[in-house]
């Protein structure tokens, strides 16, 4: 089978999903793509470079998958000639409508932010088939849509809520795990490691992670601390105020430049706790639970789905009190915490790439049956 995969945002998550996926599909997959920068013009201009690219391209496909970046009405309407047949499906990474926007923002403080959930509510009407990488993300969307239209003066067009739903489905992430093997073999410290490897932006977060841990280290809860994760030349001030005040527990903080380098400090973390109020799925979380960091997740988002509360409701909190507590008690018994790789390991893809073979193989099967 051939697909088409395009990218208005080739860049961070998005690159390294399809990318991995590539590697590890059984289909012949090609990649149409912009640069991964400047979201907000990617999502307004870059269908209609991408539909231009595509018409040059001249060539036929079995499927067309495009991440939620696309503005595919404008894509659509411009590459119809070409698109002919072919479904077209769209594979939401995350969702304009329930993605938290910084605060400093100038489209939030002119109260201009609403557009993107529109082309994010139309490309979904679009689409073939949409593809979300959580029920979370699924989820909050449709709620979202529905919230949204609400707000509109008369012709609020609620009806394409159901139409939606019908054609949505959840295809959890895939992410490459197995590489982290080959850096296992590191040595641990007697003094437990505390883990951030996330993003360094406001949505993962960051005040509260370290305003738990200056409380800790007032009440002398002896830690360590590793800061990963990428930094813009915009972060938040919390990240070089706790280089300060945390210098003595900190035996990693900054970008790693290596991907050996990243896979040696998760290796040797032991309690990776998350405050992050964004995330539709939790790629960093995978990778460290798969290295044996013990999560400690809050009660909502995409965890409770992707860790199974039912079955493992010890690893989750409710508010900043039990965040506390169980942190300090993964401190104290950390020599006897539960490890967590094997759920990790689910989302290896490995294993997901099957079942996403199976499922677009599936989608072109429904295609064909329904043109004749």
């Amino acid at each position: 089978m051939k697909i088409l995969y395009i990218e208005p945002y080739y860049g961070d998550s998005h690159r390294q999903w399809i990318e991995s996926y590539q590697r590890h599909s059984n289909h012949d997959i090609s990649i149409l793509k912009l640069p991964g920068n400047k979201w907000k013009w990617r999502m307004h201009g870059g269908a209609i470079t991408l539909a231009q690219d595509f018409r040059d391209m001249n060539e036929s496909f079995d499927l067309i998958l495009c991440s939620d970046f696309l503005n595919l009405p404008v894509f659509k309407a411009l590459a119809q000639d070409s698109i002919g047949n072919t479904p077209v499906a769209m594979y939401f990474h995350e969702n304009q409508i329930t993605y938290p926007w910084p605060e400093h923002d100038p489209d939030r403080q002119m109260g201009r932010d609403l557009h993107y959930h529109y082309i994010n509510q139309t490309s979904a009407l679009c689409s073939d088939w949409c593809y979300f990488n959580s029920a979370y993300n699924r989820d909050s969307f449709i709620d979202g849509v529905e919230e949204y239209l609400k707000k509109m003066p008369d012709h609020q067009n609620l009806f394409t809520l159901d139409t939606i739903k019908e054609k949505s489905s959840v295809l959890h992430l895939g992410c490459e795990l197995t590489k982290f093997n080959k850096y296992k073999d590191v040595e641990k410290s007697s003094v437990p490691n505390i883990l951030w490897n996330h993003r360094w932006e406001y949505d993962k977060n960051p005040e509260s992670f370290f305003k738990i841990l200056y409380k800790l280290k007032d009440r002398r809860v002896n830690f360590n601390l590793i800061v990963l994760g990428e930094s813009f030349s915009k972060y938040p001030e919390v990240f070089d105020e706790a280089k300060e005040k945390l210098k003595n527990n900190i035996v990693q903080f900054g970008y790693c430049d290596s991907f050996e380098e990243y896979a040696k400090w998760l290796w040797r973390s032991d309690i990776m706790p998350v405050t992050s109020n964004q995330d539709f799925f939790g790629v960093s979380i995978v990778e460290g639970a798969y290295c044996n960091a013990y999560p400690i997740l809050p009660n909502r988002l995409a965890y409770p789905e992707i860790f199974d509360i039912s079955s493992n409701p010890e690893i989750f909190y409710n508010d900043e009190k039990d965040l506390m507590n169980k942190l300090k008690e993964a401190i104290i018994r950390t020599e006897r915490l539960k490890n967590f790789s094997g759920i990790a390991r689910e989302y290896d893809f490995n294993r997901v790439a099957k079942k996403y073979d199976n499922e677009f193989n599936l989608l072109i099967k429904s295609a064909e049956a329904n043109k004749d």
